[in-house]
């Protein structure tokens, strides 16, 4: 049995992120729309045939750029709530700031006065109150 899927499976895309979510999306959206409304259902419905879609397909390369554009969006999220929890937890050592040509974030430690910021980055020059 096992190597009757294994066969089967040869060639088609897979189980990969974006999949996942669908999966788990489809089936919250299915559980939903059997207590609230058949308009939830349907579409866990809808979403749960394209997560099974995109798992046999053969299309491979079409499959691994709508992943990709999924993993890029994720981090973008989930990057800037890092940035920010960084940020929150060394709150009391460091100041942050913006370079004003690049937009590069800077960290320099409180409590210096005023002092001469250099951009890693561009190597600009500003000064700021640390």
């Amino acid at each position: 049995m096992k190597e009757r899927l294994r066969q089967f499976m040869l060639g088609r895309y897979g189980l990969d992120q974006l999949g996942q979510l669908l999966t788990i999306v489809s089936i919250v959206f299915l559980l939903l729309g059997n207590f609230f409304s058949p308009l939830l259902m349907y579409i866990g419905l809808a979403l749960f045939v394209y997560g099974y879609f995109r798992i046999l397909s053969r299309n491979i390369q079409k499959r691994s750029q709508e992943n990709n554009a999924y993993n890029t969006f994720r981090y973008r999220i989930t990057g800037w709530f890092s940035t920010r929890s960084k940020q929150f937890s060394q709150r009391k050592d460091y100041r942050f700031y913006r370079c004003p040509t690049c937009h590069q974030s800077l960290r320099v430690p409180k409590g210096k006065g005023n002092i001469s910021i250099t951009c890693s980055k561009c190597h600009n020059q500003f000064v700021r109150k640390s």
